[in-house]
């Protein structure tokens, strides 16, 4: 991506009075820690900065939250700008497109490799281990002082999208920024008891039933596992609680790619995506709509928790044949 966009962006940030920050639904740490920080600066520049949300914000997160999101969609009337981040498609705000839409100029920050491209400006930074890593070039484009509240912000959104720097999505850029931040000052036992410290034991209940219907697929180099509403019920665990479990599903050895399918209300299918080393879950997304990166991708299916269980784990096999098919020619060839 060419960085004079990023540059006509900062100059176009800087010319607004007034900007509306739109992170995608089902909050996870990039899209708000990235929207955070840039909220805390574009409000150190003097402007008025609302960042518009629609779900609620994940209890581990909520701690970055300090009276910056709202779900007052007329707190700006008509936004000089609106932003979204961390978005690959207009799709990822369903109910805040018009307000989006509204704004005089648009733009579109993110670093997924399936973004359309929808706003009047684009950055889309596909080497990026996050879009925070976007937002911390921005910023210093604004020419605004990383402060402590901003460095919380794209810290938290860097070690949840890497998960904690374990991902090949890390790089030296990553770990550079990283030390800034540290440079910076940022209450490291803070955000990671936040985050990873603070569990509920009812996250643990939902666990164990979910790991119990958790089925290995194509002699173990695949598995599937599912949440449903009734589940939660019975655990009185939160849907946000079930988050970390398909990193859970990929750690086990031997598999290659997760599936993890929420059943957010009937017929609607919430489906994560992951690969360990050699697959492209994106692939798989795609052709159910969705998108992501290669590592980490997802989509939703319309349909029942049975009928979309059998989609994917379809599509899982199947994928995975045309890559053994693949290294197998490559063998008889070499």
């Amino acid at each position: 991506m060419n960085k004079n966009i990023l540059k006509e962006i900062a100059n176009k940030i800087k010319e607004a009075k007034t900007v509306l920050l739109i992170p995608h639904i089902i909050i996870d740490g990039d899209t708000l820690g990235s929207s955070v920080a840039l909220c805390v600066a574009l409000r150190n520049l003097g402007k008025t900065a609302h960042i518009l949300i629609e779900d609620e914000i994940p209890s581990y997160l909520r701690f970055l939250d300090n009276n910056y999101c709202t779900y007052d969609q007329r707190i700006v009337d008509e936004p000089d700008l609106s932003i979204a981040i961390d978005c690959s498609d207009i799709g990822r705000f369903p109910l805040r497109q018009e307000k989006f839409l509204s704004g005089k100029s648009s733009i579109n920050l993110d670093h997924h490799k399936t973004n359309q491209l929808f706003a009047d400006l684009n950055y889309v930074n596909e080497d990026a281990s996050s879009t925070s890593e976007v937002i911390f070039e921005l910023i210093k484009l604004l020419d605004v002082k990383i402060d402590s509240k901003i460095a919380e912000g794209i810290y938290t959104a860097i070690i949840t999208d890497t998960g904690n720097f374990q991902y090949t999505n890390t790089t030296k850029t990553t770990h550079l920024i990283a030390a800034e931040l540290f440079d910076i000052g940022i209450d490291l036992e803070k955000i990671s008891v936040e985050i990873y410290q603070n569990v509920r034991f009812e996250q643990i209940k939902i666990a164990c039933e979910i790991f119990e219907n958790m089925e290995m697929l194509f002699n173990g180099k695949a598995n599937i596992a599912y949440v449903t509403q009734e589940m939660l019920y019975k655990t009185g665990a939160l849907m946000e609680e079930t988050e970390g479990v398909i990193s859970t599903l990929r750690n086990i050895r031997g598999v290659e790619i997760s599936a993890f399918l929420k059943e957010k209300q009937k017929n609607e299918i919430k489906v994560g995506l992951r690969s360990k080393t050699y697959g492209d879950v994106s692939i798989i997304a795609q052709k159910f709509g969705g998108g992501g990166h290669q590592k980490a991708a997802g989509c939703t299916l319309s349909t029942s928790l049975e009928e979309a269980k059998k989609l994917i784990t379809a599509e899982i096999i199947t994928y995975l044949e045309e890559v053994e098919d693949r290294v197998k020619k490559t063998e008889i060839q070499l």
